[in-house]
């Protein structure tokens, strides 16, 4: 049987946890309490006895009630505490970054004077403006930049139709492995294991401009006869263009006496070298980035597996694939309107 009165006996602990509760995280159903409580005819006196409420809050509350809804019983929008440092704190800490130098937070705060704030403070202002990130190496261009490449223009734009355009270039493939940062589970740091000993191989690579279709070779040495065989595929490769223009930068392979010897023997090939100290103009430096990002992070057992590799990743590129990656109308090597139309209409 049911008994005829059930009521709350607390202690004094949760008395006070129930009101202390009432007055913050759950401040804003007690001002609804109040409103409910006034509507049943208690008074401002009563409601705030009942809850430890001042009247005057209680009436308070009521009359935003009254004008706004509910929407008007949540806490509004209120200024805090003034934010430390100057107005222009955030401005000199970007004018201080624009200058290249190895930049900490302990730093940062030193060039700015030791201000009196935290090293945490300044590290949230810092993020404010900049993040955290390595610089990236540029190679110094030559004087005779745009006029190197002015004339390469114009070689392309004289060559006879049918003519194929490739851009070649040379990279290592190493048995070490290459690191790069990835994502990995919380409280655990892969290990990728070394050879020992590193093992070399080059690899020749040279892309279509216009198709996007990929040449590679793999060697032990990049010496001039390799160089030369190389050229020799892509003349076969293409055994119906009047001429296949190729053009790679100032490596010594390039212009030695054997590739020059050779180069007189095939006069279907067309050698280009580009300006000096200028390897972003090659589109291939942009499939080697690609092929590195690939292979990155793995530990093969054999140099022949290392290659496998390789071989696996040009394999299973499209064309489309390779002139996407290698975006050759970026490059100041080409007249206005080379190849593909790159980008048409919708």
């Amino acid at each position: 049987m049911r008994p005829a009165h059930v009521y709350a006996n607390p202690t004094d602990e949760q008395y006070h946890q129930i009101l202390d509760a009432l007055h913050r995280q759950w401040r804003v159903a007690t001002r609804a309490m109040m409103v409910l409580l006034s509507a049943s005819g208690m008074s401002a006196a009563e409601i705030g006895a009942l809850l430890h409420y001042d009247p005057a809050t209680v009436r308070r509350w009521i009359t935003r009630h009254n004008l706004e809804g509910l929407a008007g019983l949540p806490d509004r929008p209120r200024p805090g505490r003034p934010r430390l440092g100057s107005p222009r704190l955030g401005d000199r800490i970007r004018t201080l970054l624009t200058t290249p130098k190895a930049w900490t937070t302990g730093r940062v705060w030193r060039a700015l004077g030791r201000p009196p704030l935290s090293l945490r403070t300044v590290y949230r202002r810092i993020r404010e403006q900049a993040r955290w990130c390595r610089p990236r190496l540029t190679a110094k261009s030559a004087p005779d930049h745009d006029t190197v490449c002015a004339g390469i223009r114009d070689q392309i734009a004289a060559l006879p139709e049918g003519s194929v355009v490739l851009a070649e270039d040379e990279t290592h493939l190493d048995l070490l492995a290459r690191v790069r940062a990835c994502w990995t589970p919380v409280g655990v740091r892969h290990r990728v294991p070394t050879p020992g000993t590193n093992l070399r191989r080059t690899i020749h690579g040279a892309v279509n401009l216009a198709t996007g279709a990929f040449h590679h070779h793999v060697s032990v040495r990049n010496v001039s006869v390799v160089f030369c065989y190389f050229l020799d595929m892509l003349l076969t490769a293409y055994p119906d263009a009047p001429v296949v223009a190729v053009i790679c930068d100032n490596g010594t392979t390039h212009h030695s006496g054997i590739t020059r010897r050779w180069l007189a023997e095939h006069p279907r090939l067309l050698l280009i070298e580009g300006a000096r100290y200028s390897p972003q103009d090659n589109p291939v430096e942009r499939i080697w980035a690609a092929l590195k990002q690939h292979i990155a992070n793995t530990a093969p057992a054999t140099m022949a597996d290392r290659i496998r590799q390789a071989h696996t990743f040009f394999r299973h590129r499209t064309p489309d694939q390779n002139l996407t990656t290698t975006a050759p109308w970026t490059s100041p090597w080409l007249p206005q309107g080379y190849g593909q139309d790159f980008w048409p209409g919708a």
